[in-house]
């Protein structure tokens, strides 16, 4: 709360200054985000737009990419990122001193429409059903990471490995799985899954409680940024009560 409300503050004070320079201030904001956010920060940066009549042009990458992307002097405004991502780029010194938490994603499980629809009620249920899976389809981004410890984890992986299919990203995993055959298993972000859920695509539901993994995302202006009070005022506007209940919406939690 603490932090919300540190970022509000200055969130604050970045719209009355530009309400004395509004000359100065940008009218479009460069913003780098983790892909599992995708439906509530679209939604949110539509809102925005709105209200403020400003752009936030938003970039997706998948969380290792956001470290290339941040190299040297990023053109961004606004990275949005895993916690420690974000304290990475802060030792750096490439952030503003100000924080906003967006929200934490679950990991789900998906098969295409019409497929027998896997047991997923515990661990053990799980453990059953990829063993008996012809294929499994999952990326190589945080999700994909997890699940493949959670595999090993389970004493499965070894068994499993030949037949899992490995994408960079959660869209390529969903659009694989929506044209597979047989008895296939996608797992992804829950926000990824809900974007296709009913497309071809149905959410079985999240991984078991015993066993879920939550990706927390944070969101922060970079220091390099030319729209600092902009920057400022976006990311207070995503935690706040018109941006927050747009990622609840779309299954980023808190």
């Amino acid at each position: 709360m603490k932090l919300v409300t540190r970022v509000s503050q200055m969130a604050a004070c970045a719209v009355l200054a530009a309400s004395f320079c509004g000359a100065a201030l940008a009218d479009e904001l460069q913003v780098l985000s983790a892909g599992a956010i995708e439906p509530g920060l679209t939604a949110a940066a539509d809102a925005f737009e709105k209200q403020t009549g400003h752009v936030a042009k938003i970039t997706f990458n998948t969380a290792p990419e956001l470290r290339k992307r941040m190299d040297g002097n990023p053109a961004f405004d606004v990275v949005i990122a895993p916690p420690a991502v974000i304290a990475d780029f802060a030792a750096a010194s490439k952030l503003l001193d100000a924080r906003a938490n967006v929200g934490r994603v679950g990991m789900g499980v998906a098969v295409r429409e019409g497929a027998a629809v896997p047991d997923i009620a515990s661990a053990d249920a799980l453990k059953r059903s990829v063993l008996d899976a012809e294929s499994l389809v999952f990326n190589r981004a945080s999700t994909g990471l997890y699940l493949e410890g959670l595999l090993k984890k389970l004493d499965v992986y070894a068994q499993v490995e030949g037949k899992t299919t490995r994408y960079p990203d959660g869209a390529a995993v969903m659009e694989h799985v929506i044209k597979g055959k047989g008895r296939e298993i996608g797992f992804g972000a829950m926000t990824e899954i809900l974007l296709y859920n009913g497309k071809g695509l149905k959410l079985v539901g999240p991984v078991p409680a015993e066993v879920q993994n939550y990706t927390s995302y944070t969101a922060a202006p970079l220091a390099s940024s030319k729209s600092q009070a902009l920057a400022l005022q976006f990311v207070g506007f995503l935690s706040g009560p018109a941006g927050k209940p747009l990622f609840v919406a779309a299954g980023v939690t808190d």
